[in-house]
């Protein structure tokens, strides 16, 4: 009988027992059947792991062995837990492997010091909540970024026009910025689309680039300062090859923080 802080079972084993493994010797069943705080910890890791069977895709695909195997190397969990998520190795007794196919495994116990953190990791491995290799690497490439909203404007018709739109600088977690502007409508513009940030008195302004179709989304140069450039504008540009404002705005609003 393995126990940890010489009162309880082990986490490795806890985890294991919740997941439905014949991972503990009889003393440890034992154990657990009289101890509260250890029935306590089985129920509460059954009850993630059954959450997740549930409320998981029906297209959820099993990963292959080897991310499970690196997951149990990387919280040390022991060759007993390699064997049990594998499902080649039925273990009796601590320290007693069972024949599982044709070839027998070595089980290394466990260690006896407790890892609360491993035995919640290594249920929700198992039941996909944790993912590893290729599907975890690209869920972190294309998770939405974490903005914050810095501040908005209403943007409204200039003469002539008759679009409106929104504009919000949005901030990142590093603190870049950027301008998001959506248009409810295409302007019928005679050249390109061009977003801008002016002095309140128009006697300094910004390019930020040329807006495609009626929404799009523009990086704010770090050394702009918005409270001296707080006014949104969009422009229409002829293709004269002049870089400077036209002077025909189509739409234009003052950023509120």
């Amino acid at each position: 009988m393995v126990l940890s802080d010489d009162l309880h079972v082990d986490d490795d084993t806890l985890a294991l027992l919740a997941l439905g493994e014949h991972a503990a010797s009889g003393d440890e069943l034992a154990h657990v059947a009289g101890c509260t705080r250890c029935t306590g910890e089985v129920d509460a890791l059954r009850g993630v792991a059954d959450l997740a069977r549930e409320s998981g895709p029906s297209t959820l695909v099993a990963p292959p062995p080897a991310v499970w195997q690196r997951v149990a190397a990387e919280l040390d969990l022991g060759e007993r837990a390699h064997a049990a998520a594998r499902g080649d190795v039925r273990v009796a007794e601590r320290g007693e492997p069972a024949a599982a196919g044709p070839d027998l495994a070595t089980v290394t116990p466990l260690a006896s010091r407790r890892r609360p953190r491993s035995a919640w990791l290594a249920v929700a491995a198992a039941t996909g909540l944790v993912v590893g290799g290729a599907g975890a690497t690209a869920w972190w490439q294309n998770r939405p970024a974490v903005t914050t909203v810095l501040a908005s404007a209403v943007l409204e018709p200039l003469p002539g026009w008759a679009e409106t739109g929104t504009a919000q600088v949005r901030t990142a977690a590093d603190g870049s910025r950027t301008l998001v502007v959506d248009l409810d409508g295409a302007p019928a513009a005679d050249g390109l689309l061009e977003v801008w940030l002016l002095k309140p008195d128009v006697s300094g302004l910004v390019s930020l680039g040329m807006l495609d179709g009626t929404s799009g989304e523009f990086a704010v140069p770090a050394g702009v300062d918005l409270a001296e450039f707080p006014v949104v504008d969009v422009s229409d540009e002829p293709l004269d090859g002049e870089p400077a404002h036209s002077g025909v705005s189509v739409v234009r609003g003052a950023l509120d923080a």
